[in-house]
């Protein structure tokens, strides 16, 4: 695989998870966008600000291309997970264009330098943290990924909406009353298991 095609289907799974994370906050209030919906305090909009600091960093910063964006939210003496919520005067329009920026940067980065250019990971322990941009990239799409993942159940939890991308869900039914059924033969697979599995005395 050549160089130039090794970048467009590292950029392409990169914009397809960047746009599966951007588009679980259509249509929701901005309570909704914000609030926590796990015990650490998961939210859609903090995962849109964290990422998009991330791609700053690693596409960005490492490779000696700042992109000049004020992030004190990682500033040295910044709150601890700051850049996991946005404040009330972080507008949601703010963070994102932010990460659209973010993706150009980013993207730009990509396009600058050839795959086997290194750069050095300032928060990575010594000795570990040199890494190729081939490396970088692919980072930033687990990373992504994985953020995606944690919006996809935070919208599933907020108003039970689901799926991969608008217009492609990727779901099993569009069911409501399919997936009832499902869950409850889960939950009694779960029940069946579990008495199985207690000790017997």
């Amino acid at each position: 695989m050549t160089t130039p095609d090794a970048k467009a289907e590292l950029r392409q799974y990169l914009q397809f998870a960047r746009d599966a994370l951007l588009w679980k906050l259509e249509g929701l209030s901005e309570y909704d966008a914000r609030r926590p919906l796990t015990p650490t305090g998961t939210n859609l909009l903090g995962l849109v600000k964290h990422v998009a600091g991330m791609e700053l960093g690693y596409l960005g910063d490492i490779f000696g291309r700042p992109s000049g964006e004020p992030l004190p939210w990682l500033a040295e003496g910044a709150e601890l997970n700051a850049d996991m919520w946005a404040s009330a005067d972080e507008s949601r329009e703010f963070v994102v264009e932010l990460y659209h920026r973010a993706w150009a940067h980013a993207d730009a980065t990509i396009e600058a330098l050839v795959l086997d250019e290194t750069g050095k990971v300032p928060w990575w322990p010594d000795g570990k943290n040199e890494v190729t941009l081939h490396r970088a990239v692919v980072h930033v799409i687990a990373e992504t990924e994985r953020h995606a993942g944690h919006a996809d159940i935070v919208r599933e939890l907020i108003d039970g909406d689901t799926g991969l991308r608008q217009g492609h869900t990727n779901m099993a039914s569009n069911d409501p009353a399919w997936w009832e059924n499902y869950r409850s033969r889960l939950e009694q697979a779960a029940r069946d298991a579990d008495r199985d599995a207690a000790p017997q005395i």
